[in-house]
């Protein structure tokens, strides 16, 4: 029988692990670059998912993402992808799912989150801490939704594009694909994809 598996074990994935645990999914292995010696969850080392040597294909196991880096992220995707194995997402139990989400493999959606309805969010994305996504939203592959940003109806976020912490996205923005928006700033217009935008109002930098 397969096991739970967490891709990356510092950082990010601690958060992930919290969720995991209160969701009551067990999970008991990480894979690394190298074993830590810091392992607060007790878990079991299984190597590293890019050596070719890997020995964790093929056993059936779910593969959880915890890699905060976009780029990253999809890297790792494309990999479990190619070996035709299971991605799972996690989901906190604290956060609020409305009606009509569609919510893609391998992402992740902390505590605190509202979610509300008709919303599509894509694959490996990170809807992070007390984040809201209004309603009609939709969040392209690999995005990353910082805590406590706001994204009012019908924004649409680009593939790879990071909100940052406490940022606000007026209702009907478009944010373009591999885009950083900085932690605070308040976006009012459509956004290009490739860009930076920090302040309030947000400007291009």
């Amino acid at each position: 029988m397969g096991k739970q598996v967490i891709i990356g074990y510092s950082g990010h994935s601690y958060v992930v692990l919290d969720a995991t645990k209160k969701a009551g999914i067990q999970v008991t292995s990480y894979t690394e670059k190298e074993e830590h010696i810091l392992n607060p969850f007790e878990l079991e080392y299984l190597g590293f998912e890019g050596d070719k040597n890997f020995e964790g294909w093929d056993k059936g196991h779910e593969f959880i993402l915890g890699i905060g880096d976009n780029r990253i992220r999809e890297s790792v995707t494309e990999l479990i992808l190619i070996k035709k194995e299971k991605l799972r997402s996690v989901i906190h139990p604290s956060a609020s799912i409305g009606s009509l989400v569609d919510i893609g493999g391998g992402t992740f959606v902390a505590s605190g989150v509202i979610i509300n309805p008709i919303v599509e969010i894509g694959m490996s994305v990170i809807i992070n801490t007390g984040a809201i996504v209004e309603h009609e939203c939709q969040i392209g592959d690999f995005a990353h939704v910082a805590p406590g940003a706001v994204l009012a109806g019908n924004v649409k976020v680009g593939k790879r594009s990071f909100i940052g912490a406490n940022a606000v996205i007026k209702e009907g923005v478009e944010i373009g694909s591999k885009v950083i928006i900085g932690a605070g700033a308040v976006v009012l217009e459509n956004v290009e994809s490739e860009s930076k935008v920090v302040g309030n109002p947000g400007r291009l930098i």
